[in-house]
């Protein structure tokens, strides 16, 4: 399959429509192997991803070093890759224990230590580099800074801003799970992309309030995470979660009500919930997180499964999307 590549905003970055996250081979709550590492990632390729999305947080460094192992055997200048600032992995004192506290089946040999400032940033990119085993890196996000926002605001962005003229970035991002924050960067910075875990899907349109409009009209591309909500929108049961814990019954009740209508058009939830984002013009990409080749190749299927214009407006009628959220209406 040929891949298409979607521009990311105005910046020099192009993304694939499927974007491949790499917390999962990172160990994410329970362990992968390399070969299924290797393997998840080869499916990605194959199924014409071309945008791939790691953290120096995902694993302590596992993700990073596992999908840099997996990209050099493609060409470098055929895909877009992300990696993401906040967070310095410190040698931890024992080493002793695990980092499931955390969310990671790795062992505890490093520590994480927040830190926003312009060396951190820089000491955080040089480390990705040296895990990751490139020489450059496609994005850069500031991760997840809800609680050092100044500091990220004054002295983490600039340091990107320079090495994005130094030609070790290509663009700068945020990555947040709240939509917030993301907007006030967009106001007061000149990044180029959003990061959106969880906050524009079939469940939660948080993201439309401001942010994707002000993306919109700053010309700021969107990437699209968290797209089943940790799980409750891949297959809703009674102990799905959202947000990575047990899901309310309202949302349940509201996920097993998305299932029934589209299941009456044909169309599998994944499919319609992979396909949603996709309304919004700022919207560029949709990145799923995946550990197995299984997963890859199902999440790929989905997202060009046939979803008819008919199901938006059936969801909208029975009050299970706003009347004025975008929607989809051709299938790419």
């Amino acid at each position: 399959m040929k891949p298409r590549h979607n521009p990311l905003g105005r910046s020099t970055a192009h993304v694939t429509a499927l974007a491949f996250g790499a917390a999962g081979i990172g160990n994410l709550f329970t362990p992968v192997t390399e070969a299924q590492a290797e393997q998840a990632v080869t499916a990605a390729w194959e199924s014409g991803v071309r945008y791939f999305d790691t953290a120096p947080h995902y694993g302590l460094g596992l993700s990073e070093r596992r999908l840099g192992d997996a990209l050099r055997e493609f060409p470098r200048d055929q895909y877009t890759l992300s990696t993401k600032v906040g967070r310095l992995l410190e040698p931890a004192p024992s080493g002793d224990g695990d980092d499931l506290a955390n969310g990671f089946a790795v062992p505890a040999t490093h520590r994480r230590v927040w830190d926003f400032s312009a060396r951190g940033v820089r000491h955080s990119i040089e480390d990705s580099l040296n895990r990751l085993g490139l020489d450059r890196i496609d994005i850069a996000y500031l991760h997840d800074p809800d609680d050092h926002a100044e500091q990220a605001l004054t002295e983490a962005y600039p340091e990107l801003e320079r090495l994005r003229a130094e030609g070790v970035l290509g663009a700068i991002g945020i990555g947040m799970n709240q939509a917030e924050l993301p907007a006030r960067f967009i106001r007061e910075t000149d990044i180029d992309a959003v990061l959106l875990a969880g906050r524009y899907t079939l469940l939660d349109q948080q993201g439309l309030t401001e942010l994707l409009p002000l993306a919109q009209q700053r010309g700021i591309g969107v990437v699209i995470g968290g797209v089943f909500n940790s799980g409750l929108l891949a297959d809703p049961r009674p102990g799905a979660t959202f947000d990575y814990t047990a899901a309310p019954d309202h949302l349940l009740n509201r996920a097993l009500d998305l299932k029934a209508v589209c299941e009456r058009h044909g169309v599998p939830l994944r499919a319609a919930a992979l396909r949603f984002p996709f309304g919004h013009p700022a919207v560029a990409s949709v990145l799923v997180g995946t550990r197995s080749a299984g997963e890859v190749r199902d999440a790929a299927t989905m997202l060009h499964h046939p979803v008819p214009a008919v199901l938006w407006a059936d969801l909208k009628d029975r009050g299970l999307l706003p009347a004025d959220v975008p929607t989809p209406e051709v299938v790419s």
